[in-house]
């Protein structure tokens, strides 16, 4: 072979050399290029399915949304008409001082301990005499029967306290059978029963007085109607009594736990049922 035609081989086999290679490198270009604009709407069609939802979960997601917010703001609303309520209620200090009322206390009137846990009933009462309350509180002292009520309410609207209200008083005494187990109250260790007197079969049950507060209103049964001043007196009275132990006692009066006795009076019945229903005379 000549210089020549060895020439003109080498130069055509370099050239399909230079070819085949050009070839496959736009081909390998061309397919990542493929390849990433295949990507790139993969990834836009996923980010347009995340970013977008269906109108029913998007309903959905706001509904729920809202529900939330709305039952937030009712508990918060709730939360801040409760503590409202709290923070304007009187205190048992601030309902005490509206009351005109004195302390006397004596030993014989004293007969165990009555903490809130204890406490029950209110237990209305009328001294059936027009003695004042300094009057009533010498006979009790004075009888050695041991009987008080933590109260003594004037036709005036004063007060007398003549036992506190964590001391079992003896106001109530005996009821009838069965109404230990009626109202709820027991005979036990608490209650000294210094000075009481069985007065019968009929009336065996004694527990009242450890559970209760006696308030004596000054009035003798028949005798006409009771003060507005008094009965002024005795819904604020109760009202202090409620707060001081911050819950409500059942209120009754002297006959309903124990029968046949005279207080209160007939003309206090429609007051009673008042005091029982709303807790005021009127």
């Amino acid at each position: 072979m000549n210089k020549k035609l060895l020439a003109t081989v080498l130069a055509a086999s370099l050239a399909l050399l230079l070819f085949g290679c050009s070839s496959t490198g736009s081909s390998s270009v061309s397919s990542a290029s493929s390849e990433s604009e295949g990507q790139l709407v993969v990834s836009d069609i996923a980010a347009s399915d995340s970013s977008s939802s269906s109108p029913s979960e998007s309903a959905s997601d706001a509904s729920s949304g809202a529900s939330s917010d709305a039952a937030a703001e009712a508990s918060s609303g709730s939360s801040a008409a409760s503590s409202s309520a709290s923070a304007s209620a009187p205190s048992a200090d601030a309902l005490r001082a509206k009351l005109n009322i004195w302390e006397d206390y004596r030993a014989s009137f004293v007969h165990g301990d009555k903490s809130a846990a204890y406490q029950k009933y209110i237990v209305l009462h009328d001294t059936e005499g027009e003695g004042d309350q300094a009057s009533v509180i010498n006979y009790w002292d004075g009888n050695g029967t041991g009987v008080a009520a933590h109260f003594i309410v004037g036709k005036d609207g004063s007060i007398a306290q003549c036992v506190p209200l964590d001391v079992i008083a003896h106001h109530a005494g005996f009821g009838d059978a069965g109404h230990n187990q009626l109202y709820g109250v027991e005979d036990e260790s608490r209650d000294d029963k210094v000075g009481t007197v069985p007065i019968g079969d009929w009336a065996p049950d004694y527990g009242m007085n450890s559970y209760s507060i006696g308030i004596e209103m000054v009035h003798v049964g028949g005798t006409g109607s009771y003060p507005e001043e008094q009965l002024a007196a005795v819904d604020d009275l109760i009202a202090y009594i409620d707060a001081y132990y911050g819950f409500e006692s059942t209120i009754i009066d002297h006959k309903a736990w124990r029968s046949g006795n005279s207080d209160t009076s007939p003309e206090f019945a429609e007051y009673l049922a008042n005091y029982q229903d709303h807790r005021t005379h009127n």
